[in-house]
């Protein structure tokens, strides 16, 4: 099971982290991604890493202002947002796969999102 935590309503220029925490199953997967999801739009991955090889990949619409967290703990995959915008709205979501990449299909297992909403 994924459960995401972090989310909340932020001012823009403002900065969340978001954490997926993996408990209680015998789920076997490498990667963890973080996707979002705005009202009548499709899901978008922004960001992925791979538990063996700490490999990362960012979408290109979020490099520079969302990182993945050097240290985190293998059940646990914090994503960093700074410098946030209003088109950063929306459900962010993680999801298991075993294979670092940013599209939504690779995934097998995926949490039940957390609302992240950037507004004045």
């Amino acid at each position: 099971q994924l459960v995401e935590s972090g989310g909340g309503l932020v001012q823009p220029g403002g900065s969340l982290r978001l954490s997926c925490a993996a408990s209680g199953f015998g789920l076997d997967y490498d990667v963890i991604g973080w996707f979002r999801q705005a009202p009548g739009k499709e899901r978008e991955g922004v960001s992925c890493i791979s538990k063996s090889t700490g490999l990362k990949n960012y979408a290109d619409s979020v490099k520079g202002r969302f990182t993945i967290p050097r240290d985190n703990a293998k059940n646990t995959v914090d994503l960093q947002i700074d410098n946030l915008k209003p088109e950063d709205s929306g459900t962010y979501f993680c999801a298991a796969a075993n294979w670092c990449a940013l599209t939504p299909n690779r995934y097998f297992s995926w949490g039940q999102g957390t609302q992240v909403t950037v507004s004045s």
